[in-house]
C-alpha cells in the first residue's frame, strides 16, 4: 500500500473515489462540481493493487485555516491504521503548506472518526446544528 497526494481535482482517480465514498458514507454522491469548488483541495488516497482502499479530502476553509473536509476507508481494510497513516500524512503536507492549524467537524453516529481524532491530538472546540439538522461536533489541533 502507498498514500498518492494530489492537489485539486484527482480526475484520474474520480470513478474509484466516488465508489470508496459512496462505500464509506452510504451510498451518497460526491459530484466532480463539488471537488471543483473547493479552494486549495487537496486529496490523499490508500492505494492497494491499484485500487482506492482510503482517502482523506480537505481544502483551504474561507477563514483561512485548513478543512479536513471527508475521509474513510473501506470496510474491509478497517482496523489497519490507514485512517491515522492518511491524517498523518494530511497534516504534513498541510504544515508545509504553511498552515498552522486544521480543522474538521464529526457527527456522535461516527465514533470511530470522533475516536480517531481525539487519538491524534485534536480538541473538541465547539458544536453546532448544521443545515439539515444534524450535531456537528467542531475539532481543531494545531500542527507543530
Amino acid at each position: 500500500m502507498h498514500i498518492m497526494t494530489i492537489e485539486g481535482v484527482p480526475y484520474e482517480w474520480i470513478n474509484q473515489l466516488q465508489e470508496i465514498h459512496a462505500h464509506v458514507f452510504d451510498g451518497a454522491n460526491l459530484p466532480v462540481e463539488k471537488l471543483e469548488r473547493k479552494e486549495g483541495l487537496l486529496c490523499l488516497m490508500a492505494i492497494e493493487a491499484k485500487r482506492i482502499i482510503g482517502f482523506k479530502l480537505g481544502y483551504i476553509h474561507p477563514d483561512g485555516v485548513f478543512y479536513s473536509w471527508l475521509g474513510g476507508v473501506h470496510a474491509a481494510k478497517r482496523g489497519q491504521g490507514i485512517a491515522s497513516l492518511l491524517m498523518h500524512q494530511q497534516h504534513a503536507c498541510i504544515l508545509a503548506m504553511g498552515f498552522k492549524k486544521v480543522r474538521t467537524y464529526g457527527r456522535n453516529e461516527r465514533k470511530a472518526m470522533l475516536i480517531t481524532n481525539l487519538k491524534h491530538g485534536f480538541d473538541i472546540v465547539s458544536t453546532f446544528v448544521d443545515d439539515k439538522g444534524r450535531h456537528k461536533i467542531v475539532f481543531e489541533k494545531l500542527l507543530e
